[in-house]
């Protein structure tokens, strides 16, 4: 892989936040993906090139082999770099259907900033 796959979250998430903590150091290959805040200058560029019903979500982002991946498929996705004990859940959460997963997603993205803390600062390059 020469050029990392990017993940692109809120940088003022609390939740977006403590899942990149604890994603980069269970990663198969230590650089396989960057996390980028959607606020930065690269992350709005990079948001730009989608198509309109994505670049009017507010989700979280995978970009892989040059495919855009939003919400729930952008999250499971991500279990794909992380070592085999998490990636064998792929399958699994891959098999609930897309409509009930998205749903999840949006109940979760909707109360994550009353439930974690914005950071004090953002660990993404902005």
């Amino acid at each position: 892989m020469t050029e990392k796959d990017i993940v692109l979250m809120d940088g003022d998430c609390g939740l977006c936040t403590h899942t990149a903590v604890f994603l980069s150091p269970r990663l198969k290959q230590q650089n396989s993906i960057r996390f980028i805040a959607i606020e930065s200058k690269e992350g709005q560029e990079l948001i730009s090139t989608f198509s309109e019903k994505f670049q009017n979500a507010d989700s979280v982002y995978l970009i892989r082999d040059g495919k855009a991946y939003m919400r729930s498929g952008a999250g499971i996705r991500c279990l794909l770099y992380l070592k085999w004990y998490y990636s064998m859940w792929f399958p699994f959460l891959w098999l609930i259907p897309l409509p009930l997963r998205d749903f999840a997603y949006r109940i979760v993205s909707r109360n994550r900033h009353r439930v974690f803390r914005r950071p004090a600062t953002c660990v993404f390059p902005r």
